[in-house]
């Protein structure tokens, strides 16, 4: 059916009108609550009651904020982070290279630095290192420390944790978990298997935060203070959005909230980098998602890993200003790579064709750091989830970005299971992956087989 006389979209997409059901509950809201027809009409889309459309237009942390126990291991967590921050004991921060691993990483260092305590920043080299904890970076680590806190990361990471002699370790990840967890002290994941699922949507920082939040009530409890937490909700709602989270339940506080936080302009680090990204209006979550988050993100992608935690948790305005140049600079050149493999992507994703389960293209040479952009550029266009790789010496290191309803972490999890990846793991709509070059057309091809059921 046609609507309001438009049979598709300029990319052939065919174009359907709201359903009756919509438009009864479009009615509804319309005469229950007065708010204007438009509105009514994405509320109902979007499944709001009429009763529940207060709280959805004006979400507050007061109503949404989940209990922090409600998580597994949480307070355990809370209790050793605790018991080093008392005992003065040395602490890392090891956090993923993107925008929620650098906004985990910050929270911590910022409340550490506010109770007086300094922490140890690592982030692994996005190239010479991968994704996650690695066995040498954890038993170098844990040689000189006595808590590490993997944060955006560990959760299938077995083998580095065990490395980690002598250290404990605390996970605070949100991605999705394996049958068995590592054998770490605390393992705080919305994602683990054991899990309902209630706070499935929720980004590491967010995980973070609420961990920051039972620390914080075992202060009190214990006749103790500790940092503002408030206005720490700008580096939450930031890695939101930049993470791509849903924006239901806490989520939507979250956001809401920070960006109140953020346009306080206290953050010296995300006040600089808001200045060189010609931000001239108050921050609203497309400034979160195009402006900020890509350029946090460059220095992970082909730069300095350890350059956005570094920002977001800086307290010197001169290194402020230094970083958020750097991070500019860098996400100009990453404009220039990703144009170029996007290009190369396309053409022979088109070629292959978009009507498959799973669009994917692979090159040699293509810039890790650039291959998850593409591969949203090529979801957006093929509306399919799409893995994007590029090789070196035979190895293959790739990202996937998934399409809503169809959960692209699980098949590439199952696909490491079962040998055809190197390893591979993620959440729903986004995944990463290494593959060996000869068992790259089994991998997509199995890949393609899982996605099409």
């Amino acid at each position: 059916m046609s609507f309001l006389g438009v049979d598709a979209s300029l990319t052939g997409r065919r174009w359907v009108g709201p359903g009756v059901e919509v438009e009864r509950a479009t009615e509804v809201l319309v005469q229950q609550t007065s708010l204007p027809l438009a509105l009514c009409q994405v509320l109902a889309r979007r499944g709001v009651a009429a009763e529940e459309a207060e709280a959805f237009l004006a979400p507050s942390l007061r109503d949404l904020l989940p209990d922090p126990r409600s998580l597994r291991d949480m307070e355990k967590a809370a209790t050793r982070f605790l018991a080093a921050v008392k005992a003065r004991q040395r602490i890392a921060v090891f956090a993923d290279y993107d925008v929620d691993g650098g906004s985990s990483a910050a929270l911590l260092l910022v409340w550490l630095r506010e109770m007086g305590c300094a922490a140890t920043l690592y982030v692994p080299d996005r190239i010479d290192e991968g994704y996650g904890p690695n066995d040498a970076a954890m038993a170098e680590l844990a040689a000189s420390h006595d808590l590490i806190v993997c944060v955006d990361c560990g959760t299938l990471s077995h083998g580095p944790v065990a490395a980690a002699v002598g250290a404990d370790v605390v996970i605070l990840d949100h991605h999705l978990g394996g049958e068995t967890l590592p054998d770490a002290l605390a393992v705080v994941n919305p994602n683990r298997q054991d899990e309902d699922g209630a706070l499935a949507h929720l980004c590491a920082a967010a995980v973070v935060f609420l961990m920051l939040v039972e620390a914080g009530r075992q202060l009190r409890e214990a006749g103790a203070r500790g940092p503002d937490l408030m206005a720490l909700l700008d580096l939450v709602g930031l890695a939101t959005v930049a993470d791509v989270a849903p924006l239901i339940g806490v989520n939507r506080a979250f956001v809401r909230q920070g960006l109140r936080v953020m346009a306080r302009r206290d953050r010296l680090g995300l006040a600089a980098l808001a200045d060189v990204a010609r931000m001239d209006t108050a921050p609203a979550a497309y400034h979160l998602g195009f402006l900020l988050g890509p350029r946090i993100n460059a220095g992970g992608r082909i730069g300095q890993a350890d350059l956005g935690a570094r920002l977001l948790a800086c307290d010197d305005p001169h290194e402020a200003q230094s970083l958020a140049e750097k991070l500019d600079l860098l996400n100009t050149e990453r404009r220039d790579v990703e144009t170029a493999v996007r290009a190369a992507a396309l053409d022979q994703a088109e070629a292959r064709g978009f009507d498959a389960p799973l669009v994917w293209a692979s090159g040699a040479g293509w810039h890790p750091g650039v291959v998850g952009i593409v591969a949203s550029r090529l979801k957006e266009a093929s509306n399919r989830p799409s893995i994007v790789i590029g090789f070196e010496d035979g190895i293959g290191k790739g990202s996937g970005r998934s399409v809503s309803g169809i959960d692209l972490g699980a098949p590439i999890q199952r696909l490491a299971a079962e040998g055809l990846l190197i390893k591979g793991g993620g959440h729903k709509m986004a995944a990463g992956l290494t593959v060996a070059e000869d068992k790259l057309d089994a991998a997509m091809a199995r890949l393609s087989e899982l996605l099409a059921k």
